[in-house]
């Protein structure tokens, strides 16, 4: 988001995630804001989820994982999952690792219970330790992508160059 939204964009960013995380969950005091705030959330990650599970996809070979079924799995998958953006990088991590996520979920009181993302067996310590290297190489992937994107982010207002730079005082 900075690379190509500047240092504004990355707190416009972080105030509706935030807001999301504080208000976006379901319940009835928040129920007008908190939906807004989600659905604002979901449209400013929406992009950036899709080019995660691409990258998820692209780096899966590097962990003896396949691509093509991290794709295929992310596609097929991905809506399963109740969050719009979650559900294809979690369905592609689980394609290219050959394991199946979801299940039964906690949050406080609340149970949910989750569609399955993929096709393998339930996750291991091996294949964890497959996933978070999966997941550096992905966040390196995206630094290296992010690079050349520095430049094409919003007009920035010329800063007042000092002309008695240099010069002794």
């Amino acid at each position: 988001m900075g690379a190509v939204a500047g240092p504004a964009g990355v707190v416009a960013y972080r105030c509706a995630n935030t807001l999301d995380a504080m208000v976006g969950h379901r319940s009835l005091r928040y129920a007008r804001f908190g939906t807004a705030a989600a659905r604002l959330d979901d449209a400013l990650t929406w992009l950036p989820a899709r080019v995660t599970a691409t990258l998820a996809a692209a780096c899966a070979p590097l962990v003896g994982g396949d691509g093509r079924r991290a794709l295929r799995t992310a596609r097929r998958d991905g809506g399963r999952h109740p969050s719009p953006n979650a559900g294809p990088v979690e369905a592609a991590f689980a394609g290219a690792l050959d394991v199946q996520l979801g299940g039964v979920n906690r949050y406080g009181d609340r149970v949910e219970r989750r569609g399955p993302l993929g096709d393998g067996p339930a996750p291991d310590p091996a294949s964890v330790e497959r996933a978070a290297r999966l997941s550096a190489l992905v966040a390196a992937a995206t630094a290296v992508l992010t690079v050349p994107l520095r430049g094409v982010g919003p007009v920035r207002m010329p800063t007042r160059r000092d002309d008695t730079a240099g010069v002794a005082r």
